[in-house]
């Protein structure tokens, strides 16, 4: 595919006087990330009064700078055919519905087959963004939904969005046992000392917050509501397993017991055959990057796990 080539003539403002040359371009094309714009630096394309300089060279305000860019196109992924569930679109991004077992991006693994080869062949235009505009991602066997960016103004948006915890994302989670009410679990997480494929709760982890409220209650389960401030792998998983309350069909965190006894014959087979973790991204809430208008978005769980709620609920009525 054709690069992109992106151009920019600009005179710079006398406020970043003394600033080095990729934080003034920062603040005057903001719809770029720093470092790509560092990039263009070094690469060449970015002209100061005619003359290349180094990205920590300082600038004064007054300067003539041209920008001439390519994005080159990432062929590294090969577009497929894949049915996508656009819960959201607009020129900009995209809000996608993902379905259980779809993996997000191509790794270890997976090197193929993801929802980013997917999205590849919904727009190809989307092979000149990181990622094909992903900003986030959620586990292979966890539904719901992602914000993909379309444009590469939108992803700079969107990326500095996560990071200011600027969009609100709430899951439903099933849970085993009764939980009390609803809370807040602030535990720092890292990767586990001994098995590599696991996070834990760990002192010397990354900053780390989960909300929870209580949604429905069943005999030996509770549905919950989810918020989170920040975006650690697993970190529902992880949070949740450590205040005792596992979330059910988890086969990583979910510990060896998670049936109760005397739970309904019917619940305990419908549990038992629950092979992933209950967890569905069922909101995302947002300003639009460009538009400003609120983006607000809600999908109800697929069928495996409204029909296992179904179940329970069934199991904890009055008889």
């Amino acid at each position: 595919m054709t690069p992109e080539v992106r151009e920019h003539s600009l005179v710079l403002p006398d406020s970043p006087a003394g600033t080095r040359i990729d934080a003034a371009l920062a603040q005057a094309l903001p719809q770029y990330s720093r470092s790509r714009l560092a990039n263009w630096i070094k690469d060449g394309a970015v002209t100061v009064n005619g003359k290349q300089l180094k990205p920590k060279e300082l600038v004064f305000g007054g300067e003539a700078v041209v920008v001439r860019a390519e994005i080159p196109a990432d062929d590294s992924v090969v577009a497929e055919k894949i049915p996508l569930d656009v819960a959201h679109t607009d020129k900009h991004l995209f809000v996608i519905n993902k379905p259980v077992g779809l993996v997000v991006h191509p790794g270890a693994g997976n090197p193929s087959h993801t929802l980013q080869n997917a999205l590849l062949a919904h727009d190809p235009k989307l092979a000149h963004l990181p990622r094909a505009g992903i900003v986030h991602r959620i586990d292979k066997d966890t539904s719901g939904l992602l914000v993909v960016a379309r444009t590469l103004e939108a992803h700079t948006a969107l990326v500095e969005m996560l990071r200011e915890h600027a969009i609100q994302r709430e899951y439903l989670a099933l849970v085993v046992g009764r939980v009390t009410g609803g809370g807040t679990v602030d535990e720092p997480i890292g990767r586990h000392r001994t098995d590599r494929l696991k996070m834990s709760v760990r002192a010397d982890g990354r900053d780390a917050v989960t909300h929870y409220r209580i949604a429905e209650r069943f005999k030996n389960h509770t549905l919950l509501r989810i918020q989170l401030e920040t975006g650690r792998t697993h970190q529902i998983r992880v949070h949740m397993a450590h205040i005792g309350h596992p979330l059910a069909g988890d086969p990583t965190y979910g510990g060896r017991r998670q049936l109760t006894a005397g739970e309904d014959p019917v619940a305990r087979a419908a549990l038992q055959a629950f092979k992933r973790q209950a967890l569905h991204a069922t909101r995302l809430q947002f300003e639009h990057p460009v538009t400003g208008k609120v983006v607000d978005v809600e999908v109800p769980p697929p069928a495996d796990f409204a029909q296992l709620l179904d179940v329970l609920r069934k199991a904890a009525a009055p008889r």
